[in-house]
């Protein structure tokens, strides 16, 4: 009888080593298959835009009628304009078209990330809201946000104190960095689809001013344009202006990579002195 139970014993603990080796081995296995998965985790975070618009044979760009970024001229329905000649000539070395698209600005990461444009290309300007939502180029113009009214207004309101204290009603586009200054001047804020529309709302007399972009305003109430009777005194920020593409997304590093050589031979220098537009150094 001691011996029987000698042998159950025996087997018993045999049973128990082969069940040990065979958790360990268990757990080696899963340590691998997370190990591996983590890495397709890393790998799937790449987004493969470069080879969708190169098989699309084009790049679809978010874009908003913004003079002298994208627009049009009286007659034509190109696009042109600092960006628009700009996102052209990075597609060219690419072997590829554009398309640009009208999009409501306010809803631009949704536009983006649901696939509907590839990139967001329209004097965006870089702000931490912008790089929670989106990958950005390197940043290739300077830009602030200035404050425009009637030109016989402007010696009224010297500076942010004078607009602060009058609670003016002030236009801007919805999601612009224009809006966020006009909420710490005035609880009189109208937020409407376009820079260009806060522009009529001044010309109107609907809205006391507007917060635009300072490229903007300088091509838009120069003499000759339909805004020569508005102008501005104050700016409020200092800016720049980048791409926005999806997170991820490898057309971040080619786009930066062709920058790089338009800035180089002399392309965007060309720009900037026919558009009015200010380089980042």
């Amino acid at each position: 009888m001691k011996k029987f139970l000698s042998v159950v014993l025996a087997l018993a603990m045999i049973a128990c080593v082969v069940a040990g080796f065979a958790g360990c081995s268990k757990s080696g296995k899963d340590d691998t298959q997370a190990s591996s998965t983590s890495q397709q985790d890393t790998t799937a975070k790449t987004v493969a835009d470069l080879d969708k618009v190169k098989d699309a044979n084009k790049i679809v760009v978010g874009i908003t009628d913004y003079e002298p970024i994208d627009y049009k001229v009286k007659g034509s329905n190109e696009w042109i304009g600092f960006d628009a000649d700009l996102v052209r000539a990075v597609a060219d070395k690419m072997g590829i078209n554009v398309e640009f698209v009208v999009i409501n600005w306010d809803n631009k990461f949704i536009e983006l990330n649901s696939g509907t444009i590839d990139c967001i290309w329209n004097g965006m300007t870089v702000s931490d809201s912008v790089k929670t939502n989106c990958d950005i180029s390197d940043a290739y113009a300077g830009n602030s946000q200035v404050v425009v009214m009637k030109k016989d207004a402007l010696s009224k309101y010297k500076d942010k104190d004078a607009i602060k204290a009058a609670d003016l009603t002030i236009a801007v586009e919805k999601g612009s960095a224009g809006e966020t200054e006009a909420k710490k001047l005035s609880n009189n804020v109208v937020s409407l689809s376009a820079q260009s529309d806060a522009l009529k709302e001044v010309k109107s007399g609907t809205a006391d001013a507007c917060i635009i972009d300072s490229t903007m305003a300088n091509s838009m109430t120069k003499e000759g344009t339909d805004f020569a009777n508005l102008g501005y005194s104050i700016s409020l920020t200092t800016e720049e202006y980048a791409a926005g593409f999806r997170k991820g997304s490898d057309l971040t590093p080619e786009v930066n990579r062709i920058l790089g050589e338009l800035k180089k031979d002399g392309t965007m220098d060309k720009l900037s002195e026919k558009y009015g537009v200010n380089l980042v150094k």
